[in-house]
Formats: C-alpha cells, sequence, structure tokens
C-alpha cells in the first residue's frame, strides 16, 4: 500500500453530531397532528425531515408560530422573489455565523437561484458575489438590518427605490432579515445542526 492509502480520513476521531437540537426532540408519535402532518409533508417532499423542524417541535406552540410566520415571509405574496428572499437569509445567516441557516437556506438558493457558484459566494462573503444592481441593493440593506442599534435612514430607502424596490417590498426584506437574525440566534442556543442532505441538494 502506498502512503496516501494509509492516510486516514479527514476528521477523523471527530464525535458523530446526530442530535437535532441540544434541547432534544419529541417522538413523532407524540406530536399533534397538526404538527405530525407539516412534518410528514416535508419528509414526502424532500425525502427527510429538516431538523429545526424536530427541533422546535419540541414545543408545540413555538412551532405554529415560528412556521406560520417563516412560511409568510419565505413563501408568500411579495415583490421580492423567492430567490431573492432566499438570497437575503444566507447572506444574513453568513454573517451572524449560523451554520444551519446558511447550510439549510444554501440549498434552497442553489435550487430556486438556479446559479450554484453565485449561491456559494453569497454563502462565502455577499460583498464580493457576482450580483446585479439590484440584489447587491437588497442584501446592503438586510445586513444593514442586523446590525447593533439599526435604524434605516432616508438615504438608505432612497436607495432601495432606486433599485425599484416598492414600500412593501422594503417591508419584506427588513422582515425576511430580520426574522432571520431571531433564528439564527435561537439556532445557535439550540446548537442546532444541519442535515447532510442539505449539502448535497442543488449540486
Amino acid at each position: 500500500m502506498t502512503a496516501r492509502e494509509h492516510r486516514p480520513p479527514f476528521n477523523e476521531g471527530a464525535t458523530p453530531i446526530t442530535a437535532a437540537s441540544r434541547f432534544g426532540v419529541p417522538e413523532l408519535a407524540d406530536l399533534p397532528d397538526d404538527i405530525r402532518a407539516i412534518i410528514d409533508e416535508s419528509r414526502e417532499k424532500l425525502g427527510f425531515i429538516p431538523n429545526v423542524f424536530l427541533a422546535y417541535a419540541k414545543r408545540p406552540e413555538h412551532f405554529r408560530a415560528f412556521m406560520l410566520y417563516h412560511d409568510l415571509l419565505m413563501k408568500g405574496p411579495s415583490g421580492i422573489s423567492r430567490a431573492e428572499r432566499e438570497a437575503i437569509v444566507v447572506a444574513v445567516s453568513a454573517e451572524n455565523s449560523c451554520l444551519y441557516c446558511v447550510t439549510a437556506h444554501g440549498a434552497a438558493l442553489r435550487l430556486l437561484g438556479k446559479d450554484a457558484i453565485v449561491a456559494d459566494q453569497i454563502a462565502t462573503n455577499w460583498r464580493t458575489a457576482d450580483l446585479s444592481p439590484r440584489l447587491r441593493a437588497i442584501l446592503t440593506f438586510a445586513s444593514r438590518v442586523n446590525e447593533r442599534g439599526f435604524a434605516a435612514d432616508d438615504h438608505e430607502i432612497a436607495a432601495l427605490r432606486a433599485a425599484g424596490l416598492n414600500q412593501n417590498d422594503i417591508w419584506d426584506v427588513a422582515a425576511v432579515a430580520a426574522f432571520f437574525g431571531f433564528s439564527n440566534r435561537m439556532a445557535g442556543t439550540m446548537d442546532l445542526r444541519p442535515n447532510q442532505e442539505f449539502f448535497r441538494l442543488g449540486r
């Protein structure tokens, strides 16, 4: 055998990550019917259960509130496209060092944006990514929303309007960025780990 064949695999000996959350997850059979139906639908669509579903299902009322607002922001009617919304999530989550959200929503961005290279650029550093002027304006503002003591000024709003966004669009950019600032911090609290399947989606 060659030296190459004897080389140990990268990260050998690392503790395998199996838990979705440091606070544990409930048994699926014990969940309320409406939550179990959402989880089953996701598993049928994706082929696996996203760990965020299992983590939030530990507290059913929080699951319902989180998923309701998440779906409104990410799937509801908006002048901000689904791909643009995912780009906001990935950019903000990268700046907040949220492994789960960058990984899970990076996969969604690859699928919706149909450009895995730009999706990976945004996940690494959106400021140096190959972006359209409109998306750059959106991510510039989204990044600002998560700054300490943020308060938008008239110049920032004018820049978004110049990029083609109306009042509701600007609201939606801020809402998505702010919601995922919350989500990133909850993921950090729970030590939420991304499913391995997310890394392969959209590749």
